[in-house]
């Protein structure tokens, strides 16, 4: 994962490696601040119609250029991803092990937000101000359908019909199937179709570049409207959003102490010492794939075997991000909950579901790209708004430091108990 900005894959077949793109994400945070200010100074008046109506306009029109790459992206990394997982799991043992972790420690996370999440939200309301986040969320289109209706929807007969309506739960089915299917191919025929998904993906990761490019300008657009709207609360606001998800992120970190506890059978304190190192990379560069060679040190510190640390932690940077389903599932009800949209059970299982087949195909983004691609499907799935990820999407950098230091802390953890499994380290 390159959360700052880069597309490196380490995958298993160079099919799979992606274009590289780089972003304005500082700028794209200073334009947001710079936009809430402007909007904030000019909230008692004094602004031409003409000029608020022109601003709302660059706005809206970039939040639809964003929106309108989210299924083909979410289609090919989705094949693509599911197939270099089928493969990996393949590779032997100790690869089945590590995916049977990976989709345990996304289910608990998925599991965590959704329990707590709530609670944590009545415990500290979202600020009244937030409410200006929500101005270009067009009324009347968030129904959320009861249990039944979910259920009937499952298969949609007609999967270009559903690609119209962004019926996101059968559309992510289809092709999870289909990427299987492609996988019992004959090899001529399984590379054929990779090619075309792996170069579908390669064109829509250069127009998301491209419009991405144009989020300071974007961001700005809206940013100075919520501030129109909401005043200087508008500021509390986005601290409240950024500390309640990181929370959820929080639970994974946790979780990986325990994990390398019972089942790496490593003490905790020696544990905490050895993944220091590459916790401090990871902070540092918000990468996980950087925090590589510092991953490897530490499994060496923690005397865990070359041979499963060398294959299980680029395995993990390639295809787990272990935040992903917790602090995704996170920014939706988040915004389930800043909209008055009530998310029945059913719903956030199958949010939980689609944000653990999400998660497989945009592990290696860059972090801005990932928030769009990984939360908008989750969110559409559970009938939730997606007009507010526009400006969530620029202060992600922050939420981001927390999904990169539980990503490394899990994945050595996870190396761990890998290991252990094999007759690895005796937990000294």
């Amino acid at each position: 994962m390159t959360d700052k900005g880069e597309v490196a894959v380490p995958a298993l077949d160079q099919r799979f490696e992606l274009v590289t793109i780089r972003l304005p994400v500082m700028l794209t945070f200073a334009a947001l601040i710079i936009g809430l200010g402007l909007g904030v100074a000019f909230a008692g008046g004094g602004l031409p119609e003409w000029l608020r109506e022109t601003v709302a306009l660059v706005g809206s029109l970039w939040l639809r250029a964003l929106q309108m790459t989210i299924i083909p992206l979410v289609a090919s990394l989705l094949v693509l991803g599911i197939a270099q997982m089928i493969g990996a799991a393949r590779a032997g043992a100790a690869a089945a092990k590590f995916l049977t972790l990976v989709f345990g420690v996304l289910i608990a996370g998925g599991i965590f937000t959704a329990l707590v999440m709530p609670l944590v939200l009545q415990a500290i309301p979202i600020p009244e101000a937030a409410a200006g986040f929500l101005a270009e969320v067009p009324e009347g289109e968030q129904q959320v359908p009861g249990a039944l209706d979910f259920l009937a929807s499952l298969v949609a007969p007609n999967v270009i019909a559903a690609a119209a309506e962004t019926a996101m739960l059968p559309l992510t089915i289809f092709f999870a199937l289909f990427a299987v299917a492609i996988t019992r191919l004959p090899e001529g025929q399984s590379d054929t179709l990779l090619g075309f998904f792996h170069a579908i993906a390669n064109a829509m990761l250069l127009i998301i570049g491209w419009v991405l490019w144009l989020a300071p300008l974007g961001v700005l657009a809206l940013a100075f409207g919520v501030g129109l709207r909401s005043g200087g609360g508008a500021f509390a606001a986005l601290a409240h959003y950024i500390l309640i998800v990181s929370a959820m992120g929080g639970f994974i970190l946790v979780l990986a102490y325990l994990l390398a506890w019972l089942l790496g059978g490593i003490n905790p304190l020696r544990f905490a010492s050895a993944v220091v190192p590459a916790q401090a990379v990871a902070i540092s560069t918000q990468s996980s794939l950087a925090s590589l060679p510092a991953m490897l040190d530490s499994a060496t510190r923690l005397k865990l075997r070359d041979s499963t640390s060398e294959f299980v932690l680029p395995l993990a940077v390639a295809i787990f991000r272990s935040t992903s389903v917790a602090m995704n599932l996170a920014v939706a009800l988040y915004v389930a909950t800043l909209a008055g949209v009530e998310v029945s059970l059913p719903l956030v299982v199958v949010g939980i579901a689609v944000a653990v087949i999400i998660s497989i195909g945009s592990v290696s983004l860059p972090g801005s790209i990932s928030f769009v691609v990984s939360i908008g499907p989750i969110a559409l799935a559970m009938g939730v708004p997606i007009e507010p990820l526009a400006l969530l999407v620029a202060v992600e950098m922050l939420p981001d430091i927390m999904r990169t230091l539980a990503n490394v802390t899990m994945n050595v953890a996870v190396t761990s108990a890998v290991d252990r499994g094999a007759g690895g380290t005796d937990g000294e």
